[in-house]
């Protein structure tokens, strides 16, 4: 049988129950740090490794009531996310909205027809993503401001990248983290939840066969 391997995103409140009930469902497991997280041994060969968000490295005490005491918010960081036709921005000061916006630009969908008419119609699609794009980078420049600790994205790569590629955004740009919220269209309890992810604990676990 394969191993199994999945990936969580924890709130920190959740992180050390959630360690108890690991160690319960494969006969204990012991601790150790390893690559900047905190890794879990189990005794039936499993492990769990946490992470810290925005790419922080932890190399405290390996035990996940300390790991939870090492969660922190940057000063000053940002929530980016953006598909076609939709975007999602919001700033923060440690786990506080200063900042945010969310807003919609249609971008037709895909079609059928063939020859011009494909063509026309590609070309417009292209001309309403990029309008899309353009409208989500002055909030983005705007909401997030000149500098940022820290920005986590999210969405369509594909629209991040477009965005994020407006000279207005090159100092925030830089700030961008290795975490990716998949999330869908945009809107403000989407943007509430990619918030929480971004501030969660990432837990990868690779369960023995």
């Amino acid at each position: 049988m394969a191993e199994g391997r999945e990936r969580l995103l924890l709130p920190a409140s959740r992180v050390e129950r959630w360690f108890e009930n690991f160690e319960s469902r494969h006969g204990g497991a012991a601790y150790d740090t390893v690559g900047g997280g905190l890794r879990a041994l189990a005794a039936d060969g499993s492990t769990a490794v946490a992470r810290l968000p925005f790419d922080q490295e932890y190399g405290g005490v390996p035990l996940p009531s300390a790991l939870v005491g090492a969660v922190t918010a940057p000063e000053r960081w940002g929530v980016l996310l953006v598909r076609k036709g939709g975007f999602a921005v919001a700033r923060l000061t440690g786990g506080t909205l200063q900042e945010h916006k969310v807003g919609q630009r249609h971008v037709q969908g895909r079609t059928k027809a063939g020859g011009q008419s494909q063509q026309r119609f590609a070309r417009r699609r292209d001309n309403q993503a990029r309008a899309a794009y353009e409208a989500a980078a002055d909030h983005a420049a705007r909401v997030l401001g000149a500098r940022l600790d820290a920005l986590v994205v999210g969405g369509d790569r594909g629209a991040v990248d477009a965005v994020l590629d407006d000279p207005r955004l090159a100092g925030v740009a830089g700030a961008r983290t290795s975490r990716w919220l998949p999330v869908a269209d945009p809107r403000r309890s989407v943007l509430d939840a990619a918030v929480a992810d971004a501030c969660a604990v990432a837990v990868e676990v690779v369960n023995a066969a």
